[in-house]
């Protein structure tokens, strides 16, 4: 992994474009691949945005915003690269073409990374002809600023693509979760989706508006799970008794109709509601300016962890 020096990224959205930053702090040359006429502009863009939250991490040696060339022509992209992380829309047909595509021109030699948010390397990698080569490398957005990567193979992935996906992600500052098996959405999603198909039930039965939902966040459960996670502080709620007593002891409410997992009817009431509330909530600020908060925040908080010892990679 020492030797790999130019790394594609093939869709340079918000997704792709994030992850082609990361790879430019670490010291990569980026050669990217996107059919949008303004992509070229809109992912400089983005990393020069990126760029100040990138340098207060910490860059690798060599590390240059410069360090990047896009490409209309996707083979013209791939040619010699030495890892690929595939970023196109959550479109399954797309996926499934464009994975083959890649497979098809991309070296040999190098491993290739969906960064799917819900999909399974299984069904994406249908059309390609060395589907042991491909992985599904998860990222958590912003992918320059947060270090989760869910790593998993499909049925026809061979496990040593898997391990070296892990292993490369790892290598690059990543905090890796290696799955044992596929399962829709991975895990971080999962756990994320619930609680905002949760917030939009409340939204649309009038129980909670879109500023006290977040503020239940920030100001409760979210200053505890950076530190330990829903687990660890539920097994800290059973006091000395830990888990054992939480779930004796709270196990019955879990029967209470607390929650509803099924995801609401996305009326257009609820839809306007939401983005209503987003926008009272905003108080003027542009999405940039959010954006410019949110890194801020977690690149404190990312200190403050690494001063404590907890794990932020």
């Amino acid at each position: 992994m020492d030797d790999i020096r130019t790394v594609a990224c093939v869709g340079i959205g918000t997704i792709g474009g994030g992850w082609a930053a990361y790879f430019l702090a670490r010291g990569y040359r980026v050669r990217a691949w996107d059919p949008a006429p303004d992509a070229a502009e809109r992912v400089r863009a983005l990393i020069a945005a990126a760029w100040p939250a990138l340098t207060q991490l910490g860059l690798a040696e060599g590390a240059d915003p410069e360090n990047i060339s896009v490409h209309s022509d996707l083979a013209e992209a791939l040619d010699g690269v030495q890892f690929v992380q595939e970023n196109a829309p959550e479109v399954l047909e797309m996926k499934r073409r464009l994975l083959a595509e890649i497979d098809a021109a991309a070296p040999p030699e190098a491993i290739i990374a969906s960064s799917t948010s819900g999909y399974s390397m299984t069904e994406m990698a249908l059309e390609a002809e060395h589907p042991e080569r491909l992985v599904v490398g998860h990222p958590f957005n912003p992918p320059y600023l947060i270090p989760l990567v869910e790593v998993v193979g499909g049925e026809r992935t061979a496990p040593e693509a898997v391990e070296w996906a892990s292993q490369w992600y790892e290598h690059i500052g990543k905090s890796v979760i290696t799955m044992d098996r596929e399962v829709p959405g991975f895990i971080a999603n999962r756990l994320q989706e619930a609680l905002w198909r949760e917030a939009l039930h409340m939204i649309a039965n009038g129980e909670a508006t879109v500023d006290q939902i977040d503020r239940s966040i920030v100001d409760g459960p979210g200053l505890r799970w950076p530190a330990q996670g829903p687990m660890l502080t539920f097994h800290l709620a059973g006091g000395p008794g830990g888990m054992a007593h939480m779930l004796d002891h709270f196990g019955p409410s879990l029967k209470s109709p607390w929650t509803r997992l099924e995801a609401p009817e996305l009326t257009p009431e609820l839809r306007d509601s939401v983005v209503a509330g987003c926008d009272d909530e905003a108080d003027g600020r542009t999405v940039a300016d959010l954006v410019a908060e949110r890194d801020q925040a977690i690149i404190a908080i990312r200190k403050v962890m690494q001063h404590l010892g907890g794990s932020t990679a």
